[in-house]
């Protein structure tokens, strides 16, 4: 049960909604079919699972930049930040990760510093993987000046699946989440 427990609590506030679709559907479903209550009950858990938000520990050394979410890194690259940041075309370090479905899709800020620039952009919801939906695709881009004033950037890009951007600010206790 604590395994159980670890995996799928706590569940971020903005699926409840999501779950409780789920979980109608499925209630109807079966008085239905039993196929089709059992198609609509793994949905369900898949929901409820992609919801997750487990508690993460983070490292608290001075300087260090850790990973803001779940998945693969993808790319490693050089290039220009986001345009709408204002901060020219010197190209930067970019670490590209990609979350599947099953990744923890709340990411978190991967470093101590204060925001000084959020910028949201509504696009389309092209599979995150192709090259073409780091331009196209709804994002949200973060400008995070770090204690010893360098500039690191953020950019969330929504997807196929995964089509919604939030950027809550939390207390200065608890890291700001961002999530998909």
């Amino acid at each position: 049960m604590d395994l159980l427990n670890s995996i799928l609590h706590p569940i971020h506030k903005e699926g409840h909604k999501f779950i409780a679709i789920a979980a109608g559907v499925t209630f109807v479903a079966m008085f239905l079919s039993d196929a089709l209550f059992w198609l609509c009950l793994i949905i369900t858990l898949w929901v409820v699972y992609f919801f997750r938000d487990p508690v993460r520990t983070v490292p608290t050394r001075s300087g260090l930049v850790v990973s803001p979410g779940d998945g693969i890194v993808s790319k490693i690259t050089k290039a220009a930040p986001p345009i709408e940041l204002d901060m020219g075309d010197e190209p930067m370090t970019r670490v590209s990760i990609f979350l599947n479905v099953f990744n923890v899709h709340v990411n978190r800020i991967p470093v101590a510093g204060k925001i000084s620039k959020l910028y949201y952009h509504a696009g389309k919801f092209l599979n995150a993987s192709l090259d073409k939906a780091s331009e196209d695709n709804e994002r949200q881009s973060v400008l995070i000046k770090t204690e010893d004033g360098k500039n690191v950037v953020v950019v969330q890009i929504a997807g196929l699946i995964a089509r919604r951007i939030l950027c809550k600010m939390i207390s200065r206790s608890k890291q700001a989440s961002v999530s998909v």
